[in-house]
């Protein structure tokens, strides 16, 4: 491994104590966002929170640096508190009808598998459906599917560029959790266009919880309305001295879904882990990442374990005769940090891991 990659490690103080190897748990916070949440923090004590509206600036400057990390307008984007908070303001948003149709794949992540809570007073018919009947699925009564970019137990990865545009045709929405492959694989809006895409930041986009954003597509935009109605929905909300008394009119840009105050804290945070990685270079960090987890599927197999996918940055592996669960607790007992999931092994590294952290998951196995 180059010195570069240990350089970059050594933004990482929790990896001096831990081989850490779950980040599709959690991703690990690099000095530098720390350092942003404190700066914010001594702010606020210097000026009262006087400049407080000079924050949202700021705001508006890290929207252009995640459009730049996916491929989109700053304006597309709002900011959210986690990744529900998107998927419900689209499935309240909808005008749902008796016999409308919601598609998603098996062994999805809970937010998608609870949708008939929000639709099923609605007639909605909801369907679970495997990879391989996933096209079968989809009827001239199908309004939404409603996927993740990476399979959060398995490590699938769905052809998302192929499925969009096989849902364009149709007219059917798109709306995609990102949760688990932004900040690790590289994803251009404008090759996939979903009408949606969510991404909760705490995991391999190494920033606190309380930051998440959404990219709203402009086409949903002018169809759906805000799910959260607050003092900075009207379109005039800067002006603080005069704030409007009547009926809000909404920008045309994503931000009308914010409603109100931003957890600053964990957006300045956030700013430096997206820096940090443009300056990496996304890229250079795919390569990174699928060159660490291919190594850790190979080590797996040799341990006698069958891997369920490939070509994913989250190694998921079935041991037999194994409970995962008592696997990875002793593991962890070894300070050696992995995750169990629905039977599975999860072994998710991240750039700043090492080679030498899977030769001490293989000493352990």
């Amino acid at each position: 491994m180059s010195d570069f990659w240990f350089e970059v490690r050594s933004e990482f103080p929790a990896l001096e104590q831990w081989v850490f190897l779950n980040t599709a748990t959690y991703g690990q916070l690099p000095r530098r966002a720390v350092r942003a949440m404190q700066a914010h923090l001594e702010r606020r004590d210097e000026f009262a929170c006087a400049d407080f509206l000079e924050w949202f600036d700021d705001a508006d400057r890290i929207r252009e640096q995640l459009g730049r990390l996916i491929g989109c307008a700053p304006d597309d984007l709002a900011f959210i508190p986690n990744a529900a908070t998107a998927l419900s303001t689209l499935l309240a948003g909808v005008r749902w009808e008796p016999g409308d149709r919601i598609v998603t794949l098996e062994n999805e992540f809970p937010n998608n598998l609870y949708i008939p809570a929000l639709c099923q007073s609605h007639g909605v018919e909801f369907v679970e459906s495997r990879w391989e009947d996933f096209y079968c699925n989809l009827t001239p009564r199908t309004r939404l599917v409603a996927i993740s970019t990476v399979n959060y137990s398995t490590g699938f990865r769905p052809p998302i560029e192929e499925i969009s545009s096989s849902l364009r045709e149709r007219g059917i929405l798109l709306y995609l959790d990102g949760t688990q492959s932004v900040g690790a694989l590289r994803l251009d809006i404008q090759a996939v266009k979903p009408s949606m895409l969510a991404v909760d930041a705490y995991k391999w986009l190494l920033a606190p919880n309380g930051a998440a954003f959404m990219y709203v597509s402009p086409e949903l935009r002018k169809i759906l309305p805000p799910a959260v109605v607050g003092w900075r929905s009207d379109r005039g909300w800067r002006q603080v001295n005069c704030l409007s008394h009547g009926v809000p009119i909404f920008k045309e840009s994503a931000e009308k879904y914010e409603g109100g105050m931003l957890n600053f804290p964990s957006l300045y945070a956030m700013q430096a882990s997206v820096e940090m990685m443009l300056e990496i270079g996304p890229e250079r960090i795919e390569s990174r990442v699928m060159e660490l987890a291919d190594l850790a599927r190979e080590i797996l197999r040799s341990k006698g374990a069958a891997i369920l996918h490939e070509n994913s940055p989250i190694v998921a592996a079935r041991f037999e005769n194994r409970d995962a669960a008592a696997l990875a607790q002793h593991l962890k007992s070894s300070k050696i940090l992995v995750s169990a999931r629905h039977g599975n092994l999860r072994v998710s590294t991240h750039f700043y891991n090492t080679e030498a952290d899977l030769d001490a998951l293989t000493a352990c196995l």
